[in-house]
């Protein structure tokens, strides 16, 4: 990818980060360290859509500080923020909201598909995306790391900043979706046909970053496959195929040369063992890190800090734009 690009990306701190996330997000987010301004944002605010205890939030929000650093997020190559404690994010949010129409976020998958399992639409769920849009255009981002699933709000980005620019002059860049391919496909070890996720209900389908290792071994050894023994990638075989593609994720190696290496095998037992041992190999750094950190509420409460002291100028400069171009008054 080209360098000297401004990289933002945010998760929402509701959770541990998973083995989908970490080879579909952190691994990526690593490599983009090199020759760009990177800014990672815990996303508090858009975690308020769905009902939080407070305490549990604070004290989430810190531990995915601590689980960004511990995938190898260096605090000193880029700015980690929290999305509450900049000023800006909500007061875009407003302006980019009057331009957009309400029949375009009605549309959005993510609202459609979550509406209809809750009793009570609240107006957060139908905002988020327009919130998500302020995020970045707020600090210009040229690339914006997505899945395939969050494509859409990227897209919905782009045509809020060119509404806006049609209609008070050139002010944002129009960021382009960067789509994580390698290992952004991790599924669930229990139901193949869904993605990984921190919310699944079946906990054996998911692998954290803080499971333990006897844990991670009983996950993989109980996930699903089928009543073939041969192993090869193929959409009949969808419990495999994903075993093999996380082998292949963090082995480095192609899906061609996973499947070449285990075909000889009979039977899924070892092969099995074989995928737990290099998820094990890949989370014991990570572990060690996170366990050193995780509740050092100063060292992490520093990071977010000087995280916050090179983001908010970038923001109050976009906004002090933007405020001028809709005619608002400055401050005397």
């Amino acid at each position: 990818m080209d360098i000297n690009k401004t990289i933002l990306t945010g998760m929402q701190p509701t959770g541990k980060l998973h083995l989908g996330s970490i080879l579909g997000a952190a691994n990526n987010w690593n490599k983009m360290l090199d020759g760009n301004n990177c800014l990672f944002f815990l996303a508090d605010q858009h975690a308020i859509t769905v009902a939080q205890n407070p305490a549990e939030l604070r004290n989430n929000t810190l531990d995915c500080v601590a689980q960004y650093i511990s995938c190898g997020l260096n605090p000193d190559r880029c700015k980690i923020f929290v999305q509450s404690q900049i000023i800006g994010h909500t007061e875009l949010a407003w302006v980019l909201g009057c331009l957009t129409p309400l029949g375009q976020l009605e549309r959005m998958t993510q609202f459609k598909d979550k509406s209809q399992h809750q009793e009570s639409i609240y107006s957060g769920l139908l905002y988020y995306p327009v919130l998500m849009a302020a995020d970045i255009l707020l600090y210009n981002a040229d690339l914006v790391p997505t899945g395939e699933d969050q494509k859409q709000h990227v897209e919905l980005t782009r045509d809020i900043a060119q509404r806006f620019n049609h209609s008070y002059s050139e002010t944002f860049k129009i960021p382009e979706p960067y789509i994580l391919k390698e290992g952004s496909r991790v599924m669930s070890l229990q139901d193949p046909s869904k993605k990984m996720s921190k919310s699944d209900e079946n906990a054996n389908g998911t692998i954290f970053i803080d499971d333990t290792p006897s844990v991670i071994k009983k996950k993989i050894a109980s996930a699903v496959t089928d009543s073939d023994s041969k192993i090869y990638a193929s959409d009949k075989k969808p419990g495999i195929t994903n075993l093999l593609n996380i082998y292949s994720a963090i082995d480095g190696c192609s899906l061609e040369q996973a499947e070449d290496k285990f075909s000889s095998h009979s039977g899924y037992a070892t092969f099995k063992t074989s995928v737990a041992d290099s998820i094990l190999g890949l989370l014991e750094p990570i572990q060690k890190k996170y366990n050193e950190i995780r509740n050092d509420k100063t060292y992490l409460n520093s990071v977010i800090q000087a995280g916050a002291d090179q983001a908010q100028p970038i923001a109050y400069k976009t906004m002090a734009k933007v405020y001028k171009k809709v005619g608002f008054l400055s401050k005397s």
